[in-house]
């Protein structure tokens, strides 16, 4: 009979080892049915459940990676995976408040997701969407394809003089000082917070 066993992946928020720890699971005897961010459906029909379990927690460790433990670690893993993928798709328009956002596509009230995420994180969930956003806006400076304004326009901010503000209270420069030094220095998604 095939084994199949569910993992949610903690700091897994960006693609860029889905490939790799597809590979090395595999090559363990491990089948992959499905690997998203955060989120693994393994089945192994000659393992127990010790030996996936096992073999899971092997490739994830040595590619910086740990199981979640918990449902308020899974919670606080779908938030930040959420707050991630809104920021694929631009121009950023939600139609309705971020936390509002979380809260439809969890099922969860707000304040119940936000004193997980704190607890967990010791940030606000506001605070760590604002330094996601902030990554996004060095990018696109990087890219050097757009004005700021165009910047602040498709992260959805109210002004640009407001995308400024918060850029130079994350990051201690201006975005005109960062866009000069091409000392360009950006952080991948699952190392904010």
């Amino acid at each position: 009979m095939d084994l199949q066993k569910e993992f949610w992946i903690k700091n897994m928020v960006c693609s860029r080892c889905l490939k790799v720890i597809k590979q090395e699971l595999e090559e363990l005897g491990v089948i992959v049915l499905s690997l998203e961010l955060g989120k693994l459906l393994v089945e192994a029909s000659s393992k127990t459940d010790t030996d996936i379990t096992d073999a899971v927690t092997k490739v994830l460790h040595s590619n910086d990676f740990e199981i979640v433990q918990s449902e308020e670690e899974m919670l606080v893993e779908k938030v930040k995976i959420i707050l991630i993928e809104l920021l694929t798709q631009l121009p950023l328009h939600l139609k309705m408040n971020t936390s509002e956002h979380l809260s439809s596509i969890l099922h969860r009230d707000y304040k119940i997701l936000s004193k997980l995420f704190s607890k967990n994180e010791n940030t606000t969930i506001e605070k760590y969407f604002i330094k996601l956003k902030i990554e996004k806006v060095k990018e696109l400076i990087q890219l050097k394809r757009h004005s700021f304004s165009d910047i602040g326009h498709l992260l959805d901010y109210s002004s640009v003089n407001h995308l400024s503000r918060q850029f130079k209270e994350v990051e201690g420069m201006s975005m005109t000082d960062y866009k000069k030094t091409e000392n360009w220095k950006r952080n991948f998604y699952d190392e904010i917070l």
